[in-house]
């Protein structure tokens, strides 16, 4: 009979997806992917991390979730055998005297037990009135919040010079929770993003870390945390300042100014395709993440690429996505060029000989990639 994590592995390994794709796709870490795969659960967090991300690994497969839960469960029965010692045991056998004996001390102590409980009990049963829970209200700015919420609990998240209010809705078999953008549902180890603004990009990240289904009283441990540019709006002290090249105002006219501002900032490439391309992308001037992403993607596929200096990009199809940027509060359309057209472009801050700041789209020729 196959195993769990055989089954999981042959239906991915089918749909040719990779754990760093799968990854992507599902918000859950490569390292949990690989330990559902191996049936090693020693480095997930709890036990309804497991479940959760079962469920979740499952429904992206289109496997069917409760045959995974059932086989997890039978994995874990077969984990724990009863020992050798407690099957060879041999029951005790009483004689029957004291079978006899225990049996009328048991209906003497009901009899004694009933007649007490007449004589006792009181004329008028005091029922007390549940605890009354005043709902709380959190704030939050740019930095993530993580907390448990309870029923009616809500949060107010400052975004510049406004306050978007969320409210704990209810708790069930899901977590409901309204938002300005509506409202939002989610299961355990789900997560969602919600557009506060409604400029069309998702501004907000919540993540349903832990909770107990139909079980209201225990709350959800809620991680709330920005996307894209406000999750970055505040610099840090300790933000390294990026490796920007001074242009000259001649070299600016060749490039499309994105952005101007008097300190460069982190900022989000939003791409929503529209027809099919092949899409490549690296980080400009990060050590830790200059490797090349390339994919093929199709019609109503999605890409959110962050970068605090600037990004490359290859595309085989300038016009097979609407692309945005999005940084400082803002979103701005940005045109790679005509349909069909093979586009190398540079999306990075560059410094003009007033020391200020621009973030441009510089077109490249094909043989510098």
């Amino acid at each position: 009979m196959e195993s769990l994590g055989e089954k999981l592995r042959a239906v991915r390994e089918s749909k040719d997806l990779s754990f760093d794709q799968v990854s992507r796709e599902t918000n859950i870490a490569v390292r949990y992917l690989e330990g559902l795969e191996a049936e090693d659960f020693s480095g997930f967090p709890g036990e309804p991390y497991i479940i959760g991300f079962l469920r979740n690994y499952g429904a992206y497969l289109d496997m069917d979730v409760q045959e995974l839960l059932s086989l997890y469960r039978s994995f874990k029965i077969q984990e724990q055998p009863v020992p050798v010692e407690q099957l060879l045991k041999t029951p005790s056998r009483l004689p029957k005297i004291l079978i006899i004996a225990a049996v009328v001390l048991v209906i003497l102590g009901a009899g004694g037990g009933g007649a007490f409980y007449l004589l006792t009990r009181p004329q008028k049963t005091e029922v007390k009135a549940p605890v009354s829970r005043t709902p709380a209200e959190y704030v939050m700015n740019a930095d993530p919040l993580e907390r448990r919420f309870y029923k009616g609990d809500s949060v107010l998240v400052q975004m510049e010079s406004n306050q978007y209010k969320l409210e704990l809705a209810n708790l069930g078999e899901v977590v409901t929770i309204r938002t300005p953008g509506g409202t939002v549902i989610l299961d355990l180890s789900q997560e969602a993003n919600v557009d506060l603004t409604n400029s069309g990009a998702a501004d907000l990240r919540i993540t349903a870390v832990e909770f107990e289904k139909k079980n209201a009283d225990m709350g959800v441990q809620l991680r709330l945390e920005m996307t894209g540019a406000m999750a970055v709006s505040v610099p840090s002290a300790d933000a390294v300042s990026p490796p920007v090249e001074v242009v000259s105002a001649a070299g600016l006219a060749t490039a499309t100014v994105i952005f101007s501002s008097p300190s460069a900032y982190p900022f989000t490439l939003q791409s929503n395709f529209q027809g099919y391309c092949m899409f490549r992308w690296e980080i400009l001037f990060e050590r830790d993440r200059q490797d090349r992403n390339e994919r093929y993607f199709q019609r109503s596929d999605e890409l959110n690429i962050q970068a605090q200096n600037g990004i490359r990009i290859w595309a085989s199809n300038a016009q097979a996505a609407k692309f945005q940027v999005i940084g400082g509060g803002r979103t701005v359309p940005v045109d790679l060029g005509a349909a069909g057209e093979v586009v190398v472009a540079d999306i990075r801050w560059v410094r003009d000989e007033d020391n200020r700041y621009r973030l441009v789209l510089a077109r490249l020729e094909t043989g510098n990639t």
